[in-house]
């Protein structure tokens, strides 16, 4: 399969998991407990369940396009995913969408399109082991105790979370099955998934979809297109540096205005009283 069309297929799979987990995160119990627990408590719905098959399918293909295409081309398609979830939210499940997310998701689609656009296919550098245990490991180990704290931020954290999964997986992407399960890079990835996946069922719990989602791919795809540029090789289309520059500024904007604009979950249901 090549790496296109493992991205589209990944997009798709993102799109349909994101409106899942959406509408499991939104009905679950209104008790007190975030992150880890309210993550165990869907771990028994089975839309939630559905919704995170997707998310692993979107991954899987995900990953298989890292191998030869660049973390900024990978993240910028599958955070186009945003875009499907809210289509199919909109017209199947009756979501509101207020103006300004419609716009702003259109200026972080400009973003995202211009970043696509510079991408030139590339084979990643790997990075050296232990700088990168250490690094990665620090950043993922400080996710779920920083959204304890700064639970507004759940959506940003679980970017980051993200971010780290990204750069893993374009260090370990294309080995032999064995050096696959032995990396210890390997083990990162599947610890900073779960990280994210718990921030993120938070930050669907508590906000816009829309927004939450956003906020997280934005964030992926910033910190996840400065690694694999600065550290691991990824390299642009002569002439199009300042895509890049103008794509990711978009993005940014776009993350800072969902975030001020965002609210609670229980006003972005259809009459029917879902939540």
């Amino acid at each position: 399969m090549s790496g296109h069309l493992a991205l589209a297929v990944s997009t798709v799979l993102y799109g349909l998991g994101i409106v899942a987990q959406t509408v499991a995160a939104r009905r679950a119990d209104d008790r007190p407990g975030t992150g880890v627990g309210l993550l165990a408590r869907l771990a028994s719905d089975r839309v939630y369940l559905l919704g995170f098959t997707g998310q692993v399918g979107g991954f899987a293909f995900a990953f298989l396009a890292r191998e030869d295409l660049p973390l900024y081309l990978v993240q910028a398609g599958s955070s186009s995913a945003v875009g499907l979830a809210t289509v199919i939210g909109v017209l199947l499940l009756g979501w509101r969408i207020r103006r300004v997310e419609v716009a702003v998701l259109v200026v972080m689609a400009c973003g995202l399109l211009l970043l696509t656009g510079a991408a030139a296919p590339s084979t990643a550098k790997e990075l050296p082991l232990v700088p990168a245990l250490v690094v990665l490991g620090a950043l993922t180990l400080a996710v779920l105790p920083l959204a304890r704290t700064l639970k507004a931020a759940t959506p940003v954290l679980a970017g980051v979370a993200f971010a780290v999964v990204a750069v893993a997986a374009r260090n370990v992407a294309g080995k032999p099955l064995l050096d696959l399960v032995l990396h210890p890079l390997t083990w990162v990835m599947v610890v900073a998934a779960f990280a994210g996946q718990a921030c993120l069922a938070t930050a669907l719990q508590r906000g816009s979809a829309t927004s939450a989602v956003a906020s997280m791919d934005a964030t992926t795809v910033v910190l996840g297109s400065v690694a694999g540029l600065l550290l691991m090789g990824d390299r642009i289309a002569p002439g199009r540096e300042w895509w890049v520059v103008l794509g990711v500024l978009l993005v940014v904007s776009g993350v800072l205005v969902l975030g001020s604009t965002a609210r609670p979950a229980r006003e972005l249901v259809h009459a029917g009283g879902e939540r």
